[in-house]
């Protein structure tokens, strides 16, 4: 397998229509319960960007920068073996010093110091940016503005970002989405939720938010839970 074989089953390629590939300032969200694979999507969602030869930073709030990488070295491992990649070796170092990785202590994250970050990377040619994942975000204790703040940061580096969020088991809101994010989903263009499925060897993603992708491919793909690329041949 080719590497454009990797970015064309990226399941990123059917979350986008044509109208959002040309919109890079653009928020989306990843829900789970714990455990079901957010940060694994998101670091595929980045791993789409880093094949295509964009500029990731990945924004990781509790967690070591040695576990993040680990994420990246994993995943790309398993991609690599799954679809027999031609020169994975080569590719991974090709495309890795195109990601940076940003860490914060849960205490000590805020949007004040994630835009002070950023510029000084940008300012210093370190890096520039087109996309953003951001994992381990606590919506239940962040307000609505701060969100606000991280749409208008997407607007003004011209950035998509991509947020992973536990959902709660409880009531959503009237679109499907669930706590603690429901009231906040007009602030995302894409919203998703992965589901894991009795007796299936596949994981459900599905698109509560995004017409785009809604249109493109349906509200359901199914995704490995290896790779957690796209699959047609789920049990």
């Amino acid at each position: 397998m080719q590497k454009q074989d990797l970015i064309e089953k990226n399941p990123i390629r059917n979350l986008k229509g044509e109208s959002d590939a040309k919109e890079s300032s653009r928020m989306g969200l990843v829900m789970a319960r714990a455990g079901l694979g957010k940060t694994a999507l998101l670091v595929q969602i980045a791993l789409d960007s880093l094949l295509n030869d964009k500029q990731v930073v990945h924004v990781s709030v509790g967690q070591s920068l040695d576990k993040t990488k680990l994420w990246y070295d994993d995943m790309f491992k398993d991609l690599a073996e799954g679809c027999k990649l031609n020169n994975a070796g080569e590719i991974h170092d090709s495309i890795m010093h195109n990601r940076m990785i940003i860490t914060f202590n849960e205490s000590k994250f805020s949007l004040a110091k994630l835009e002070e970050r950023l510029h000084d990377l940008v300012q210093q040619n370190v890096i520039k940016p087109s996309c953003m994942v951001v994992d381990g975000f606590d919506f239940a204790q962040t307000g609505r503005a701060v969100l606000e703040g991280m749409r208008e940061l997407a607007k003004t580096m011209d950035l998509q970002i991509w947020f992973s969020a536990v959902c709660d088991e409880g009531a959503g809101s009237q679109a499907g989405v669930p706590a603690p994010c429901n009231g906040m989903e007009d602030l995302f263009n894409t919203v998703v939720l992965l589901q894991p499925v009795p007796e299936s060897d596949c994981i459900d993603l599905k698109i509560i938010k995004g017409s785009a992708a809604v249109s493109k491919c349906g509200k359901l793909l199914k995704l490995d839970p290896r790779t957690f690329m796209i699959r047609a041949d789920c049990k």
